[in-house]
C-alpha cells in the first residue's frame, strides 16, 4: 500500500503570520491581539494558523523571537568609543517603527508571561550584556572607578531614552555621545573633551 504523504508546510505562510502578528502586538497590544484579525491580514485561515500554534500566547512569543537585531561589530579596543556605538545602535533599533509600542505592551501585566520572558532574553539581555561588558573592560583598564556600580550605569545608558520617551520629548542632537558621557563621569571616567561638545549648544532641557 502506498504511503501518502502530506503537503510540505509553507515557510511564507509563517512568515506572514508572524510579521503580522508583530505588528498587531505593537498596534494593539497582547491583551488586544486577536488570532482571527492577524489571520485575516496575512492571507490565510485560523485553521492554519493554530496547526502552526495553539494559542495566542504562542504566536506572540514566537512573533517577538523574530525580531531581527543586527549584527554587533566587534569591538575596537577604546571603550568610550564602543559605549557611544552600542548606545547609536541602541537608538536605531527602538526607533525603528513600532518598537517604542512593543516596549509598552511588555511593560503591560497581561502580556503572557511566556511573551515576556522572549521579549527580555532576545532583545533587553543581549543590551545589557554588551554593556556591561563595555564598562567592565574599562573599570579593568582603569578608565573608570574600581567600585563604579555598573549595573545602575547600564540601566543609565538607556533608562533616559524610555524617560524620554514616556514624557514626548525627542531625543537631543548627538545623544549617544552626550549619554556616554555622561554615564562616563558618573562612574569615574574622563570622557574625550568633544564627547559631549552639543551640550554647550543645545542646553536646557533638551
Amino acid at each position: 500500500m502506498t504511503r501518502k504523504i502530506g503537503r510540505a508546510r509553507d515557510a511564507s505562510i509563517d512568515a506572514r503570520i508572524l510579521a503580522v502578528a508583530r505588528r498587531h502586538l505593537s498596534a494593539y497590544g497582547y491583551e488586544r491581539m486577536s488570532l482571527a484579525a492577524v489571520a485575516e491580514e496575512a492571507g490565510t485561515s485560523r485553521p492554519a494558523l493554530y496547526r502552526r500554534w495553539p494559542g495566542k500566547a504562542e504566536l506572540a512569543a514566537a512573533a517577538v523571537a523574530t525580531l531581527e537585531e543586527p549584527e554587533q561589530d566587534a569591538p575596537t579596543g577604546d571603550p568610550f568609543a564602543d559605549l557611544v556605538a552600542e548606545l547609536a545602535d541602541f537608538q536605531n533599533a527602538v526607533s525603528r517603527p513600532g518598537r517604542m509600542s512593543l516596549v509598552g505592551t511588555m511593560l503591560q501585566d497581561t502580556t503572557a508571561p511566556d511573551v515576556l520572558a522572549r521579549y527580555r532574553a532576545r532583545v533587553i539581555a543581549p543590551r545589557r550584556r554588551r554593556l556591561h561588558a563595555i564598562l567592565d573592560t574599562a573599570m579593568r583598564r582603569g578608565l573608570i572607578d574600581a567600585d563604579a556600580d555598573l549595573e545602575i550605569a547600564v540601566t543609565l545608558c538607556t533608562g533616559n531614552w524610555y524617560a524620554r520617551a514616556l514624557a514626548h520629548d525627542q531625543p537631543p542632537e548627538r545623544w549617544p555621545q552626550r549619554t556616554a558621557a555622561l554615564v562616563w563621569r558618573a562612574v569615574g571616567g574622563q570622557p574625550p573633551a568633544d564627547a559631549d561638545g552639543a551640550a554647550k549648544i543645545d542646553s536646557g532641557f533638551s
